[in-house]
């Protein structure tokens, strides 16, 4: 007997058609220089060559609830939009959306739980990092992976924007589209990551080993630069990031620390290698560092100015998100149909 094919409307990679892309970001602490380069920043470039859906993943911000503080996380929400439209996404080019006000993102998250092998989120090294050490977690923690397919599954994604950190939950996206395509016909497209070339992974400044981040911003300052953080704290953060004793100023031969200004320096400045290693012959990492703040000021003060516009206006944030919404619930919906029809619930 012939499996069912259910994707006869689908977005597919054609010369008529853009590719679908979906991606998102926590609302959860301050967005960062990290989450410029190696996701916003991408995002404003090729948003015109592609069918984008961009999220602010609210829902992902409740896999520890003990740190939830309701009135705060709706600011927050409201505080990652503006950052989005501010780096430069297009309202009426893309579908900008919050997770939450599409519902079919949990109804879909509860459907695939139930062909999610539980071996395959205890794989799962975010999973291990973030439940190290509690005595117990909530099933939100391991069941996040499920939450972030729905995300990419509902729009028919062909391309997922992400760091290297994230490619691993890509690959279990993957399986289990493959999965259920497997157990009730072709009903998902299948997605790949696409990791940037350049500044993939931004590192703390304080621990160039380990990838920038939100969490541990909060209780480090220095540790990263802030989207909406003054001049003044940003040449603080740069000028005290960590180097080495020595004077190499070459991307194949620089300690972490350097190598990690020389990537800022490089993403930011969209200069070549071999450019800013001529431009840095002979210098000091003094000279280096000086050069960074310049670039990351310049690169965010127009953000910055664009955001403090978009927060003076709450009523419009929203109806920009409302309207978003509302362009996501009918792709998420017709999925969702798919879906309900294969599994023999709708």
């Amino acid at each position: 007997m012939a499996r069912p094919v259910y994707l006869a409307v689908m977005n597919q990679t054609t010369s008529a058609v853009k590719p679908r892309v979906f991606s998102g970001i926590q609302p959860t602490g301050a967005l960062h220089l990290g989450n410029y380069v190696g996701a916003l920043s991408q995002w404003v470039a090729q948003q015109h060559e592609r069918d984008s859906i961009f999220c602010v993943v609210d829902l992902h911000a409740l896999t520890v609830p003990e740190e939830v503080d309701p009135a705060r996380l709706r600011d927050q929400v409201r505080s990652a939009a503006a950052i989005y439209f501010a780096a430069g996404i297009d309202p009426e080019s893309n579908v900008v959306f919050v997770q939450s006000a599409v519902r079919e993102h949990t109804e879909l998250t509860w459907l695939l739980n139930c062909v999610t092998p539980l071996g395959w989120l205890y794989r799962m090294t975010q999973f291990k990092a973030k439940s190290e050490g509690r005595e117990s977690v909530g099933t939100g923690l391991l069941d996040y992976p499920v939450l972030m397919a729905a995300d990419i599954l509902l729009y028919d994604t062909v391309s997922v924007p992400v760091g290297e950190d994230q490619v691993q939950h890509i690959e279990l996206t993957r399986d289990l589209a493959q999965r259920f395509n497997h157990l009730f016909g072709d009903v998902f497209v299948v997605p790949k990551a696409q990791v940037p070339a350049v500044g993939a992974r931004i590192m703390g400044l304080d621990e160039p080993t380990a990838k920038m981040s939100k969490s541990v911003a909060v209780h480090r300052p220095g540790h990263a630069i802030n989207l909406l953080d003054d001049p003044a704290t940003v040449k603080k953060a740069v000028m005290s990031a960590v180097t080495d004793s020595g004077r190499e100023l070459r991307f194949d031969h620089a300690s972490p620390g350097v190598r990690n200004l020389l990537a800022i320096y490089q993403v930011l400045t969209k200069r070549s290698m071999a450019e800013i290693e001529s431009e840095f012959a002979g210098a000091g990492y003094g000279q280096l560092k000086k050069a960074v703040v310049e670039a990351v000021v310049s690169t965010l003060a127009p953000v910055q100015a664009r955001y403090r516009d978009y927060m003076s206006d709450p009523a419009e944030l929203d109806n920009l998100l409302a309207k978003g919404a509302e362009r996501a619930r009918g792709i998420a919906d017709a999925t969702m149909r798919r879906v309900r029809t294969a599994m023999g619930v709708g």
